[in-house]
């Protein structure tokens, strides 16, 4: 996955150490319902379109790019759906924490597509019939299921992972 310059000047100083950034994530559905997918270049585990929110750029700026960049896909906003701070450690050791706000998305054009450079295939898969995927993306999506839902947001004092396994994620 391409590295924003910032971020990479500050690898520089800090090394593999924990780097707090922004990001912005999308559970993208058809007309049909099903959800759009993407299987990842860095670890070829599926999941939702999703990156890191440029300096200046507004979170919902970021994902409309995010998804055009990594699908194909043209999509619009429904709803806000969630934010969470969750850690990830990559395969060259670098460890971020994330605050990442997620959308409710629709598609309104384009083709399903891999770039090719972040995503080795995009599909469409109807909820009964996804690959496996992480807990992340299925607190996503349970939480953009209800079109008109509330936005999601981990209780004072939980955290995401206990939320998942209370909950089966």
């Amino acid at each position: 996955m391409p590295v924003p310059e910032y971020v990479t000047r500050m690898r520089e100083h800090i090394g593999h150490d924990l780097l707090l950034l922004p990001g912005a994530g999308a559970v993208v559905r058809d007309d049909r319902g099903r959800i759009l997918l993407l299987r990842r270049s860095d670890n070829g585990r599926w999941s939702l379109p999703a990156g890191m929110i440029e300096p200046g750029e507004q979170p919902a700026e970021a994902i409309l790019r995010e998804i055009t960049e990594e699908t194909g896909i043209v999509a619009e906003i429904e709803r806000l759906a969630g934010v969470a701070v969750h850690e990830t450690e990559y395969p060259n050791g670098d460890k971020c924490s994330y605050l990442a706000v997620w959308f409710r998305c629709r598609a309104v054009g384009g083709e399903p597509r891999p770039d090719g450079d972040e995503s080795l295939d995009v599909g469409w898969f109807a909820e009964d019939e996804l690959p496996p995927v992480g807990g992340l993306t299925k607190l996503r999506i349970a939480t953009t299921a209800d079109p008109e839902g509330p936005a999601w947001y981990a209780q004072p004092g939980e955290s995401l992972e206990a939320f998942g396994r209370l909950h089966g994620l």
